[in-house]
Formats: C-alpha cells, structure tokens, sequence
C-alpha cells in the first residue's frame, strides 16, 4: 500500500473513531437548517423535565426563539452534564444551551458564543442553621454541596478552602442532601437556589447571601457551547442573540422566570 493511501485509510479511521464533529475543522460550507441542542434537563428554572417528560425552562425557551429567528429547526437532546462537552465534541448534539459560564479552561476545549445571561452565585443553608455569614471562618469544617465539574464547585473550593466540599452528579442530588440534614450548606447559582427555597421542598433552608463572581471562575457570563470550528453558527446565534434582545422577545422570556433582568443585572 503506497504512502497516500496509508493516510487516506489514516484519516478515514479517524473520523469514523472521533465522529462527525471531530473531522470537520469548520462549518463554512453547511446549511444549518437543523440545529441540535444539548441540555441537562436537570437544573430548574434554566432547564428541566415536567412530569409528563417535556423539557421546559428559560435555556430551553431561549434556545427555541434563538432558532426561531434564525429559521432553523431546534431538536433538543438530554445530556448528564459531566459528559455535556465531550457529547458536544463527539457530534451527539451542535450546541450546548444549559446555562454553562464561559470560562477560560472550558474555551480550551470549545467556542463560545456571546454571553445569553449573567447572575451570581449564592449560598443557602437550613433555616435554623448557626452560619451567619458567608466566610470561611464561619463555614470551617462545614459540608458544603455543589454540582460536579461545574462553576460553583470551583468557586466553593476557592472560597472556603476550610470547609468540606460535597460534589453532586445534579443539583436535585444536594438539594436532597441539605433538606435531610446531611449537609451545613450548598452553592450554586442565586436564581436556582431562590426558586429552589420558594418550593415546598426547598422550606427548609434560606439564601445566606450572595457570593462574588470572580472573572477567573465565573468568566464572561453563560452562553452557547460550540465545537470549535463552528463560526458560522457561532455569527447566527450572535446576531439571534441580539435581535430578540431588541425585539422584546427576550423579556418576555425571562419575565416568565423572574422578576429581574438576568442578562446581567443582579436581583433586587
């Protein structure tokens, strides 16, 4: 077998191995007229299942009118979020809307679009709970819950290097944990843990307070995971983001979810 065809039979089983995403450096030439979104599923209000099994949530309506005003038609696919960035590299899905922030180690590995929200993060304890401010000299030696391979586990760790950190696969996981009396206190985003403390399940505990969000951690806000190479759809989802910012649609969006502008104001 010559040289050529060594390689040619080379890169053909690299593709097969590696997938469609993997063998195709950029998108100049496709028509994106099906645009496949990978989400969680798992992280109410952004993204969730209701009881008959339907995804619901701002990411998901987000995504949606983003697809709507670039024609395009949205299919959503569910992914556990440990594995949201190599099912993104893999080609199971061409973007990611799952509230994942913008960060310099995840722009390693994949592009970004413009950011689609921005809020803090916070941390929550029991109601009856001796904490009374959010420093590690109060949290030493407290159990602290966080979603796995996410911001706020960085942050947590960062923050209250004296505590135990608690690592969950969800943030239902923890939540679960806190409201049994397994945990002193859990972190994630602000808008998760308000809705979260509103519900039955979640009376138990309170937002102690709203936490800093170090650029270095937190990065440029939350917005769509693509595989790198996809400028093309990187543009349209860009320009979406604008228009329906513009347009009003996006405030409709939100004004469903919350009582604030989660583009990057903090709530009042």
């Amino acid at each position: 077998m010559s040289f050529t065809k060594i390689l040619a039979v080379a890169a053909a089983l690299s593709a097969a191995v590696l997938g469609p995403a993997a063998a195709q450096d950029n998108d100049s030439g496709k028509d994106w007229s099906t645009v496949r979104i990978g989400t969680e599923g798992a992280y109410p209000p952004f993204n969730y299942l209701d009881a008959s099994g339907k995804l619901k949530g701002f990411d998901v309506d987000i995504a949606q009118a983003l697809c709507d005003h670039m024609k395009v038609k949205c299919t959503f696919v569910t992914q556990d979020w440990d594995g949201m960035i190599p099912a993104l590299k893999n080609g199971n899905f061409d973007a990611i809307v799952a509230s994942m922030s913008i960060t310099p180690e995840r722009e390693k590995q994949i592009d970004f679009t413009n950011k689609y929200y921005q809020t803090p993060p916070a941390i929550a304890v029991p109601k009856d709970s001796s904490i009374k401010e959010a420093t590690d000299a109060a949290l030493k030696g407290k159990e602290i819950g966080a979603q796995v391979s996410t911001t706020h586990a960085q942050a947590a760790k960062a923050l209250f290097p004296d505590a135990d950190i608690r690592l969950y696969p969800t943030a239902e996981e923890y939540k679960l944990d806190i409201e049994n009396g397994r945990l002193d206190a859990v972190m994630d985003d602000v808008v998760v843990l308000s809705e979260w403390i509103k519900s039955d399940e979640g009376k138990c505990c309170k937002i102690l307070s709203t936490l800093p969000a170090d650029p270095k951690i937190y990065g440029r806000g939350v917005g769509i995971g693509l595989r790198k190479g996809s400028d093309k759809l990187k543009k349209m989802f860009n320009d979406a983001i604008v228009a329906i910012r513009k347009d009003g649609t996006y405030k409709k969006i939100q004004d469903k979810y919350f009582d604030f502008d989660v583009y990057g104001a903090e709530p009042k």
